[in-house]
């Protein structure tokens, strides 16, 4: 469970000890998301941010998370903004449309954070959440974390929850209030459906984000009702007489509209299904062990020589 005002680890440095194992705290973070976070709280608190305000904001909120107790931290960024989805789909999301700003610090955030020694997966034929996801099934598989905190509101990433050892955390929200927090609970709250159907439940209702539009007639009611049953598309019956779905309206068109559309069904599954594959190594490469020789000179020359400073004490103190 998290606890405090933020989300601070059991101990102050992420893992305790229980017999003579060691727990570990796993973070992962959507850089992409947190450079768009970043970026327009910069454009809120100033008229006229810095060209990499956002980079800036990123490195002081995983110094944070490092401050707060984290000890193995992992971030993924969309290096390349389109993926081998856009070849499934043409409406996929593309980088048309993007804020120029965003677009041109995802490599300098990249390089920003592998110079204060954080662990970066660039994802260029997959996407962030791929890799979030991978990392998350990695570290779930490791009897020595306790708990996988995937810091992203991402309702993609939902799929990836597990009891509460695999949960999301929605900074922002965790800061303000701190309701931020999505185990299994929430994600069946929220959708109607378990983690295990939520890929299932993004095909039938589309995503706007993403750019699919899901099938006809389906919203996210009926998709809850009809999942909460059957779990996955391929076992929902094309008849609606064959439905054990009670007190649904609409059934008839629905079921029409999934058997007339089942091949754009499976394609839908198939782009809101996050990979679990991704080459992102083992939770012991995420390990934090201090910024590298370049640190300083990187934040001097983003105008921020202070934090480099801030860096290498706290390295210091954990006797990196």
């Amino acid at each position: 469970m998290l606890t405090g005002p933020f989300f601070r680890p059991p101990t102050s440095f992420g893992h305790r000890a229980i017999g003579h194992h060691v727990r570990v705290i796993v973070h992962l973070v959507d850089g992409t998301y947190e450079l768009y976070r970043q970026h327009y709280g910069q454009a809120v608190r100033s008229s006229t941010p810095s060209p990499n305000a956002a980079t800036i904001g990123v490195l002081n909120s995983t110094f944070q998370l490092l401050t707060d107790g984290a000890t193995h931290i992992g971030v993924a960024t969309d290096h390349v903004i389109e993926s081998f989805r856009n070849d499934l789909y043409d409406g996929y999301k593309t980088s048309e449309g993007m804020e120029p700003e965003i677009l041109g610090q995802i490599p300098i955030v990249e390089e920003a954070l592998r110079s204060m020694g954080v662990t970066v997966w660039a994802m260029e034929e997959y996407e962030a959440d791929d890799g979030l996801a991978s990392a998350a099934a990695v570290a779930a598989g490791d009897r020595r974390v306790e708990q996988v905190r995937i810091l992203s509101p991402d309702k993609d990433l939902g799929q990836c929850v597990v009891g509460e050892r695999v949960v999301q955390v929605d900074r922002r929200k965790m800061a303000k209030d701190g309701s931020g927090l999505v185990d299994e609970a929430a994600v069946i709250a929220k959708f109607g459906v378990p983690p295990a159907s939520i890929a299932d439940w993004l095909a039938l209702v589309g995503d706007t984000a993403d750019g699919f539009p899901g099938l006809p007639g389906w919203g996210a009611k009926s998709a809850s009702s009809v999942l909460a049953v059957y779990g996955h598309i391929d076992r929902i019956p094309d008849r609606a007489d064959e439905w054990q779905v009670p007190n649904l309206r609409g059934a008839v068109k629905l079921a029409a509209a999934l058997a007339d559309n089942r091949d754009l069904a499976t394609l839908f599954l198939k782009i809101a299904t996050v990979v679990t594959s991704v080459p992102v190594g083992r939770v012991d490469d995420w390990s934090w062990t201090g910024p590298t020789d370049d640190f300083s000179d990187f934040c001097a020359d983003l105008g921020v020589p202070r934090l480099a400073d801030r860096v290498a004490k706290l390295a210091e103190s954990r006797g990196r």
